[in-house]
């Protein structure tokens, strides 16, 4: 081994572009530690490469005496003399010692594990520098293999890993498949993957469009906030800095080629673009089309939205099991409540608020006794029990108890009604940018809830 050590040196350095003289010093220290190993521990060892050899040479160190008591770090006056006639008692004699070759199996082992250790170090130490300032970037690569639902994937350079958790769903891939996704991490570490990668972030749609439309590049456009559920639809929200700039036009490009393309790497994902606004009740409008909003009522304070929609409207506001309004919630960053035309009425009739006055009933439950035709607190505390657990799948006692507590509310004192103003008024009819908003695919009506 030794004999051919330079030659692996160079073709180690050059292969993986780890820095020559580390590789070095990782050697010597090694064979310095297989050495101690059989020779002990006390004995002070220096190992050296001689690069005109391409050999590891070991020299020991001990100190001149006259009668040696530990062989380990003394040398006798007479031996030392052999070894240098001018030496004098007290020196520090350096000599050296037998090849590096024979130190033994458990020697040789020894240093074949610290030189494989000192070279996954350097070469972590290589990787991080190529990609700590990739990151947040999107890499391309070759699927390698999997290693327990994660993704091993080839950057020419290196191998990153895309975690089962940052893969798209219902999307196969095989080995030799090519595959782009976003530098999530760039890690510093030799026992763990460096680089990690993702398909199902937020980012990875952002960095997708800003490649795809040269404004978002530019600066013109500027992508205001992003939700995902990856594999089935996203919406991203944008805005532009140039009023004769339109962002959602800018995105979806001729014919939608620029929204399209991101679709494409995405496996079929649909996108809703949505013209971002400062004013919340307009937002969450924009961010629910195709679905038409009646009105909008602001609660700042605990950042949550009621939007009132048209009866024929509110399963397309709602979206299939949720989803629109759920990527709208997640887009704005507010909580969203969706009501019909008809519920809201409902809500705001003396009646309905008396039963929602009465201790220990829900809002659902008062909806339930309002359609069986109980539409009061006064009506609800003359009901017959029986007929008030059939209606809400109560026990008869529990029923009963309510009526009760219907009993107790006072009846409410009527209230001049004030015309409706600011975030309460109906939110107007978006103008035509938000025909351009359409999502890639076509919009599928929920079952209505």
């Amino acid at each position: 081994m030794i004999s051919e050590l330079k030659r692996i040196i160079d073709q180690i350095s050059r292969d993986k572009g780890i820095n020559r003289d580390l590789l070095i010093e990782a050697i010597e220290e090694a064979v310095m530690s297989a050495a101690k190993k059989k020779y002990g521990h006390r004995r002070e060892i220096e190992a050296r490469y001689n690069d005109e050899y391409g050999e590891i040479e070991l020299f020991q160190f001990r100190t001149v005496v006259d009668e040696v008591t530990d062989e380990q770090t003394e040398i006798s006056l007479a031996e030392a003399k052999e070894l240098d006639p001018e030496v004098e008692m007290g020196d520090e004699l350096g000599s050296k010692m037998d090849s590096a070759a024979d130190l033994g199996r458990i020697a040789a082992q020894s240093a074949k594990q610290v030189i494989i250790q000192k070279m996954k170090e350097a070469e972590s130490d290589v990787v991080y520098d190529l990609f700590k300032e990739r990151k947040g970037d999107i890499v391309n690569g070759i699927v390698q293999r999997f290693e327990r639902g994660n993704m091993i994937v080839n950057l020419g350079r290196t191998d990153a890993i895309l975690p089962s958790r940052e893969q798209m769903p219902r999307k196969s891939y095989r080995q030799g498949d090519r595959i782009r996704a976003y530098l999530l991490d760039v890690r510093q570490s030799s026992k763990e993957p460096q680089l990690v990668l993702s398909r199902t972030c937020n980012e990875f749609l952002t960095k997708l469009f800003t490649m795809e439309v040269p404004e978002i590049a530019e600066g013109i456009v500027k992508v205001m906030g992003v939700a995902r559920e990856p594999g089935s639809r996203a919406k991203i929200a944008v805005s532009s800095t140039e009023s004769d700039v339109d962002p959602v036009g800018a995105c979806v490009g001729m014919k939608g080629s620029r929204v399209q393309n991101v679709v494409q790497e995405l496996q079929g994902e649909k996108i809703d673009i949505v013209p971002w606004s400062p004013d919340p009740a307009r937002y969450v409008s924009n961010a629910l089309a195709p679905a038409q909003v009646s009105m909008v009522v602001v609660d700042e304070e605990n950042n949550t939205l009621l939007v009132v929609v048209p009866d024929d409207q509110l399963s397309l506001a709602i979206g299939r099991q949720g989803q629109n309004v759920r990527l709208a919630s997640a887009l704005l960053g507010w909580r969203i409540d969706v009501k019909s035309e008809t519920r809201y009425s409902r809500s705001i009739e003396e009646g309905f608020q008396s039963l929602l006055d009465v201790a220990g009933i829900s809002e659902k439950q008062a909806e339930k006794l309002y359609d069986g035709g109980i539409s009061s607190a006064a009506e609800l505390a003359a009901a017959d029990p029986a007929e008030v657990a059939t209606t809400l799948g109560l026990e008869e006692p529990e029923a009963q108890a309510l009526v009760s507590a219907a009993s107790l509310v006072e009846p409410r004192e009527e209230e001049p009604q004030e015309e409706e103003t600011g975030t309460n008024a109906p939110v107007e009819e978006e103008k035509p940018e938000a025909e351009a908003a359409k999502q890639a695919g076509e919009d599928e009506p929920a079952e209505d809830k």
